[in-house]
């Protein structure tokens, strides 16, 4: 989602008075209220410099293949030792896999694994987090350990900001940097969810979001808005058809929080219309009507809220701040974000040739062993 459309959709909630929104769909404990928190700090530039990397809870051959290869640039080069914690992937380059879970993670805050000396003893260490680490039930306490490790390590310092958090969905950055969270008395996803199916929530909205258990919404009634028909249309009352990204101008923040704009490509077929477009409709018929009627005026709202949003292709620094929590872990393993590389999001889900690709990667198609040989 456009951060335009997470900026006016926020607007309406709290016209509405509804603290029931959250932007994270996978359920990953990140603090809105801490930017260093959430953001590939140290830039992907800065995996050139770094001497020291340690991956958490993350398979970037998979979840950020043109990060991976800058991270195997950097190997080629030597003079870096790379570490994980998480099940052991292929990543095309040498590295020490350290454990598959969280204990391992608590050790190394603890001082008790020869690693966390090798990070100290680096000029520039760094940290990548991946979701799988943080959208487990204790992903707020693994965000403390974190935060824990990077201080005790050095990865934070003056000069240097080597914690990186890795992010699977455009524009979640843009989400958090509006607040696009749980207010006060609000519910995070699964939250919402349990409330939908416990009959507590009566209506749902779904701003393209395909990548939660929808079945399990209950009786609620739902309303799904997005480009392609994907599981929460499927399971939707109502269905207000947006514009893919290539058919509508956009705002997106990346993982390291650089603003980038996309330009309309191709207008969006029948009755689709830009997300901020059909919030700004139903925000009439509602009785809330938003204060703007153009793209001009949503936009000048949206940078006098976060004026970063203005600086196009830059990236606003975050000041190193607290976060997580603290509590016991689970010691079982990471599992990675990212399942099928090749069916990541609703418009590949789409895609009949993301589905063979997928088949034969997989092994069980039936063109992989006649036309495709």
């Amino acid at each position: 989602m456009d951060a335009e459309a997470i900026k006016a959709l926020k607007d309406l909630m709290g016209a509405l008075g509804s603290p029931n929104l959250d932007c994270r769909q996978d359920g990953a404990k990140l603090d809105a209220g801490a930017r260093a928190s959430y953001l590939f700090n140290s830039g992907i530039a800065g995996i050139d410099q770094a001497d020291a990397i340690l991956l958490v809870g993350t398979d970037p051959g998979t979840e950020a293949a043109v990060l991976n290869a800058r991270i195997r640039k950097r190997f080629l080069r030597r003079g870096v030792k790379i570490a994980a914690i998480g099940p052991k992937v292929d990543l095309t380059y040498e590295l020490e896999w350290l454990g598959e879970g969280a204990d391992t993670l608590q050790a190394l805050v603890n001082g008790g694994h020869a690693f966390a000396e090798v990070m100290k003893a680096a000029k520039n260490p760094l940290i990548i987090v991946g979701q799988g680490a943080l959208t487990r039930a204790d992903g707020a306490a693994i965000l403390g350990l974190l935060h824990s490790l990077a201080e005790a390590t050095g990865v934070v310092k003056d000069g240097w900001n080597g914690f990186n958090v890795l992010h699977t969905a455009a524009s979640r950055v843009a989400a958090l940097d509006l607040g696009f969270v749980p207010g006060e008395g609000g519910r995070d996803v699964a939250g919402i969810v349990a409330s939908a199916a416990a009959g507590e929530i009566e209506a749902v909205w779904l701003l393209g979001a395909d990548e939660i258990d929808t079945t399990a919404l209950g009786h609620a009634f739902v309303i799904y808005q997005g480009s392609h028909g994907d599981a929460g249309a499927h399971r939707a009352d109502v269905i207000l058809p947006g514009a893919a990204y290539t058919e509508k101008n956009g705002t997106y923040l990346n993982t390291e929080g650089r603003v980038q704009r996309t330009t309309r490509a191709i207008f969006p077929p029948g009755d689709a219309r830009e997300d901020w477009a059909i919030i700004r409709a139903l925000s009439d018929r509602l009785g809330k009507k938003l204060p703007y009627d153009s793209l001009v005026a949503l936009r000048a709202r949206l940078v006098e809220a976060v004026p970063h949003f203005g600086r196009v292709d830059a990236v606003a620094s975050a000041d190193w701040a607290a976060f997580g929590a603290a509590g016991p872990v689970e010691a079982s393993a990471f599992t990675y974000a990212v399942r099928d590389f090749y069916l990541t999001n609703p418009i590949a889900r789409a895609s009949a040739t993301m589905a063979e690709c997928s088949a034969i990667h997989h092994g069980h198609s039936h063109e992989a062993t006649g036309t495709h040989g």
